[in-house]
C-alpha cells in the first residue's frame, strides 16, 4: 500500500510538472513597443484584445527603435524580446543584422489585408509588416505664433531662438531629417556640409533623441517650435494645449511603425499570434484612432475627426505620401551621425 501510494504521488507530481512548465512558457510574451501615448495606444489595440483572447500575457519593453535594435543585437544568441516595433530605416538595420525571423502568411493569415507598401521583403521572405503611417512636419505654440509657419526655413527666424526643437541621429527620424533639409535647401545631397553649417547655427532648445522628449519640450514650453511627428502633435492638440501642426510647402516626409518576429525566440507560435492580432481592422482602427496613424490594413473606415488628422489627409492615401529608401539613407547612416556630432551637437 505505501508503495502505491508513493508511485500516485510520484505520478502526480510528474503530470503536474509536465502540465504546469509548457503552460509557463506559453503564458507571457515580451513585446518592444515606444513610450508615451504609442505604448499606451499599442497595448489598448493590440495587447489587450490579444490577451483576452489567448491568455497570453505581454510584458512591455520600452525604449527607441534604436535602443531596442541594440537590446535585440546583444540577445542574438538568448533572446528575451520575442516581438518588436521599430521604424522604418531602423527596421533595414535590423534585418541586416541578422535578428529578425521571416514572417509566414500560413502563421500570420492577416497578412494578406495588408497594404501591398506594408509588406518588407516579400517573395517568402518577408522580414516586417507595417502597423501604420506617420509624417513628420512642423509643430508650433499657437499662443507664441499666430500664423501657422509656411515653411521649415522658418526655423530659422530669430525671434525663435533657444526655443527650437529638432531629431538628433539617435531618433528615427534624426538621419532621414538631414537629408530633407538638404532639399528644403537646395543642397546637393552628396555634400551636406551647408546644411551641418544651417543646423549648426540654429539656437535650440532641444536636439531629441525621442519623441516623447519633444512631446513634453512642446508640452511644458521649453520648446515653441519644430520638427515633430503628426502622432505627437495631435496628441498634444486633443488635449487642448496651444499646439499646431502644419505641412510646410517643400512638404513633409513619411514612414511607418513595423512589427517584427524576433529570430530565435522559444514563444514563436505566441508571438505569431501577436502580430496577427496586430494586423486585423480592428486593430489598425484603433491605432489610427488614437495615433492618427495612417491604416496599412486595406479597407479601413474612420470618422472624419480622425481621418484629417492622419499623415496624408482626409482624402488622401499611402501614395501622397514622401517616403524614403531606407538602404540609400542607411549607407549613409555612420557618416551623417558621425558629422551631427563633430559640427553640430558639440557646438551645444
Amino acid at each position: 500500500m505505501a508503495r502505491q501510494i508513493r508511485n500516485a504521488l510520484l505520478a502526480g507530481a510528474i503530470a503536474a510538472a509536465f502540465m504546469t512548465q509548457p503552460a509557463a512558457a506559453a503564458e507571457r510574451i515580451t513585446v518592444a513597443w515606444y513610450g508615451g501615448n504609442w505604448g499606451d495606444a499599442f497595448k489598448a489595440c493590440v495587447a489587450d484584445p490579444y490577451t483576452k483572447a489567448t491568455g497570453v500575457a505581454v510584458t512591455p519593453e520600452i525604449g527607441t527603435s534604436t535602443t531596442t535594435l541594440s537590446k535585440l543585437q546583444q540577445q542574438k544568441n538568448a533572446p528575451t524580446i520575442d516581438v518588436a516595433w521599430m521604424d522604418g530605416g531602423i527596421s533595414e538595420l535590423a534585418q541586416a543584422a541578422g535578428v529578425l525571423d521571416t514572417l509566414d502568411p500560413a502563421a500570420i493569415p492577416n497578412m494578406k489585408h495588408l497594404l501591398p507598401q506594408a509588406i518588407y521583403g516579400g517573395q517568402g521572405a518577408t522580414y516586417a509588416v507595417g502597423t501604420g503611417y506617420y509624417s513628420l512636419g512642423l509643430t508650433y505654440n499657437t499662443k507664441e505664433i499666430g500664423t501657422p509657419p509656411k515653411t521649415w526655413k522658418d526655423l530659422w527666424k530669430p525671434e525663435y531662438a533657444g526655443a527650437i526643437a529638432i531629431p538628433s541621429p539617435s531618433n528615427s527620424s534624426g538621419v532621414p531629417f538631414i537629408l530633407f533639409m538638404a532639399k528644403v535647401w537646395g543642397v546637393d545631397p552628396s555634400n551636406l556640409e551647408p546644411v551641418y553649417k544651417r543646423l549648426a547655427a540654429l539656437d535650440t532648445a532641444l536636439l531629441f533623441d525621442s519623441s516623447g522628449a519633444a512631446t513634453n519640450a512642446f508640452q511644458s514650453g521649453e520648446a515653441v517650435i519644430g520638427a515633430h511627428f503628426n502622432v505627437g502633435a495631435w496628441d498634444l492638440i486633443d488635449k487642448k494645449l496651444p499646439i499646431g501642426f502644419a505641412v510646410p510647402q517643400e512638404g513633409v516626409w513619411a514612414t511607418d511603425a513595423r512589427l517584427h518576429l524576433v529570430k530565435g525566440t522559444p514563444h514563436k507560435a505566441a508571438a505569431q499570434k501577436f502580430i496577427d492580432t496586430a494586423l486585423t481592422a480592428e486593430a489598425s482602427q484603433c491605432l489610427a484612432t488614437r495615433l492618427y496613424l495612417g491604416p496599412s490594413v486595406q479597407g479601413v473606415q474612420l470618422p472624419p475627426d480622425a481621418a484629417r488628422k492622419l499623415p496624408w489627409g482626409e482624402k488622401g492615401s499611402v501614395k501622397d505620401l514622401q517616403l524614403l529608401d531606407w538602404n540609400e539613407v542607411n549607407a549613409r547612416r555612420a557618416e551623417i551621425t558621425d558629422a551631427w556630432n563633430r559640427q553640430v551637437a558639440r557646438k551645444r
